[in-house]
């Protein structure tokens, strides 16, 4: 199964994250499919930056976004065009 996740990036105790499509089976930070967005947590307020016609695409081939992932997602106007 493919599920759109975080994979860690960054210096030590300076995280940021690459969103990314990977199979499930594969450890948090080894092989992915695509990278599908960037989301760094530390700054105020927090950078998202995602392609939203990737994140579509995987979602409507279905990809299972983490909870988390679900909610940048949601921040970033993915899910908008299905609730209109």
């Amino acid at each position: 199964m493919v599920k759109l996740r975080l994979r860690r990036m960054g210096a030590k105790k300076r995280p940021s994250y690459r969103i990314v499509a990977a199979d499930s089976r594969s450890p948090r930070d080894g092989a992915f499919i695509e990278n599908v967005g960037f989301y760094d947590p530390i700054t105020d307020p927090a950078t998202i930056n995602v392609n939203l016609d990737r994140a579509r695409y995987w979602i409507s081939n279905g990809a299972q976004p983490t909870e988390t992932v679900r909610s940048i997602l949601t921040r970033a106007g993915v899910f908008a065009e299905a609730a209109e």
